[in-house]
């Protein structure tokens, strides 16, 4: 299957077909008009420690501030730990993220929160609303307003956004990002809590279609969402010298690429295994996680070895050589929100094979964005790679496809979401308990 039903975008979403015209039915904010000022509400920002985690959210924000039209302040929590000892795993990450730093001219704050172990799910976001909101109000204070506090993922975070903002009159923009409505409504509390916070929020924003409809099932009304996708940097992720590129990486013959964690909903060792199906093609694993030794274990076993190569973790500048020198980007999760290694690949004229999960098949509409698998399996993947080699899709036309993909028209929508929430801001503050 080549393309996914999508409904007829609906009042304040943004498809990817209109993205592609470069219009937007909202309009842009008027020229020299005062800046909307966001607090960015987020546990999933990039830090020192660990920088790309949550880069999906600030490339976002780093685009809205390059506009001129929005200035940012970010509040991005962590969960207090007092040691950095690397024995301590993911925990000592924690404390080593300092207190407050500066990325792309945007200050960044990393107040702590308590998080209790086994109770967490549930209480969270009320824990990190008692310690964040004294930090909340002593930036207003100290003169660093704002006009809404933007959210992103559901929870916690937009639960306890939707809590700070009643405390202090401010409305409140909440985006789903994936899981946040795709799994963690699975939990009764937290499901509740979902709820109250979408009905609260001044608005609801979704990165696909079909995470409005995930939204829409808990029962939000579906006129209250809209569709903003993700862009894709035209300038950063372009092609390149390909011949040379992969002159210097010693590769020869087809190159799968993989990009991300390395977690068991990214179904990297399903790659590995379909790879055993393909004689002549090499994989790049780009990224690190806790399936590592487990999936060098797999590529031990099935022989592999001279042709899957580790790369660890890529800096985000540096990835554009690898989807350049890749002739498939290769995405075989369980479940995705809009994946922004697809958007940066296709820009690189590098087409897709990716699984029909979240937002993918959204992206992936023709022989030159790429193939989709019937189903999540070795056997799946190598029928959609066979596919794509028979398709022939040409570099060029991939780029020109993932053109109208560009962060402009996303940027221009945002805006004007922003300005309708604030035009309709009354200064008040909806109130209620979620339990």
């Amino acid at each position: 299957m080549k393309t996914a039903a999508v409904d007829r975008p609906a009042k304040h979403e943004l498809s990817p077909a209109a993205a592609g015209s470069g219009a937007t039915s909202h309009g842009a904010a008027a020229e020299g008009s005062q800046k909307v000022r966001l607090l960015v509400f987020t546990s999933l920002y990039p830090n020192a420690a660990r920088p790309r985690h949550g880069v999906f959210v600030e490339e976002r924000l780093r685009h809205l501030v390059d506009s001129g039209r929005i200035a940012a302040t970010v509040v991005a929590p962590v969960p207090w730990f007092p040691f950095r000892s690397p024995m301590f795993g993911a925990y000592a990450t924690f404390a080593s993220v300092p207190a407050k730093e500066e990325r792309y001219g945007i200050t960044i704050l990393h107040p702590r929160f308590p998080v209790i172990p086994k109770l967490g799910m549930s209480i969270t976001p009320f824990l990190m609303v008692r310690a964040l909101l004294p930090v909340c109000r002593k930036l207003m204070a100290e003169g660093a307003d704002f006009d809404l506090i933007d959210a992103h993922y559901f929870y916690p975070d937009g639960v306890a956004a939707t809590r700070l903002g009643a405390a202090m009159g401010k409305p409140v923009v909440i985006t789903a990002r994936g899981t946040d409505v795709t799994w963690i409504p699975r939990y009764r509390r937290p499901r509740r809590q979902i709820q109250w916070a979408a009905q609260r929020a001044a608005a609801v924003v979704t990165v696909s279609q079909a995470l409005k409809d995930k939204v829409a099932a808990l029962g939000v009304n579906p006129d209250r969402i809209a569709v903003l996708r993700n862009g894709v940097d035209l300038d950063r992720f372009a092609p390149r010298d390909r011949i040379a590129i992969r002159a210097k990486l010693g590769l020869q013959g087809p190159v799968w690429l993989t990009v991300g964690n390395l977690v068991e909903l990214k179904g990297v060792h399903l790659v590995i295994e379909a790879l055993a199906r393909v004689p002549d093609a090499t994989l790049l694993i780009a990224g690190n996680g806790p399936e590592e030794h487990k999936l060098r274990g797999l590529v031990g076993r099935l022989g592999l070895g001279t042709r899957v190569r580790f790369l660890g973790v890529i800096p985000h500048a540096e990835l554009c050589d690898y989807y350049n020198a890749a002739d498939a980007m290769v995405l075989a999760s369980s479940r995705e929100g809009m994946p922004n290694v697809v958007l940066e690949a296709m820009a690189c004229g590098t087409p897709v094979v990716a699984t029909p999960v979240g937002g993918t098949p959204e992206l992936i509409t023709t022989d030159e964005a790429g193939q989709l698998m019937r189903e999540r399996s070795p056997e799946a993947l190598v029928s959609a790679w066979n596919k794509l080699r028979a398709a022939k899709p040409d570099r060029v036309a991939t780029r020109r496809f993932a053109e109208r993909l560009g962060w402009q028209p996303v940027i221009e929508s945002q805006c004007a979401l922003y300005a309708r929430v604030l035009a309709t801001h009354t200064g008040g503050a909806a109130t209620g308990s979620a339990s």
